[in-house]
């Protein structure tokens, strides 16, 4: 058997049973909905209005292909399984004559499973290349669990919705990679604004 609360008892301090006014329910009820009435709604009426979201929103994870190794190693970490990857062996010819030719990884098929993620970042965190990034991309609802799997062409959509990384502090020290490329562009500027040389006759130096 339920004891009473002490916040609401149903006796009164002579020991008579409390009676309860008729209607009180009702009409803190109906206090209620109108302090409700007089307030700002924050509903967002989506999909009519799409939401702000935070820049760093974790959506889906966008292929960047290029970068990709094939090293394996996020299907590796990913603590679901479910990011699937194919590829196959290419010869590459030498650069230059004598040259050994190489081998790299091309690759096949990337796939990352949706109804398996559970959106912990591992994959992103461990790629050495940046080849995977958060999107906030996250209308991919489908009918069926089995369109979950979506394919590299699909994260390669989702890339191009990857916010831009935050600009760096004022005082931080830029880039070595940034550094240098400008060096080198402004070395190749400097060598094509110079004059070219005219060669000169030998049969003038020797008269």
């Amino acid at each position: 058997m339920s004891r009473p609360s002490p916040d609401h008892p149903t006796t009164t301090p002579s020991g008579r049973p409390r009676r309860s006014v008729p209607g009180s329910g009702l009409a803190k009820g109906l206090a209620v909905t109108l302090r409700t009435m007089t307030k700002k709604t924050v509903t967002e009426q989506y999909p009519d209005a799409q939401p702000a979201l935070p820049p760093r929103s974790r959506g889906v994870i966008g292929l960047f292909e290029e970068n990709c190794t094939v090293c394996m190693l996020c299907a590796r970490e990913c603590p679901d399984w479910c990011i699937y990857i194919d590829s196959h062996k290419e010869t590459v010819p030498a650069a230059t004559p004598g040259g050994r030719e190489r081998s790299r990884n091309v690759l096949d098929r990337f796939a990352i499973d949706f109804s398996l993620c559970m959106y912990c970042g591992i994959c992103i965190e461990v790629c050495p290349f940046d080849a995977l990034f958060w999107s906030p991309e996250f209308e991919y609802a489908e009918t069926d669990i089995r369109d979950l799997t979506h394919e590299r062409d699909k994260l390669r959509e989702w890339m191009w919705t990857v916010p831009a990384p935050p600009a760096l502090d004022p005082g931080a020290e830029e880039p070595k990679e940034i550094a240098a490329a400008r060096k080198a562009a402004e070395k190749l500027a400097a060598a094509q604004a110079e004059p070219p040389t005219e060669p000169t006759d030998p049969q003038e130096g020797a008269s």
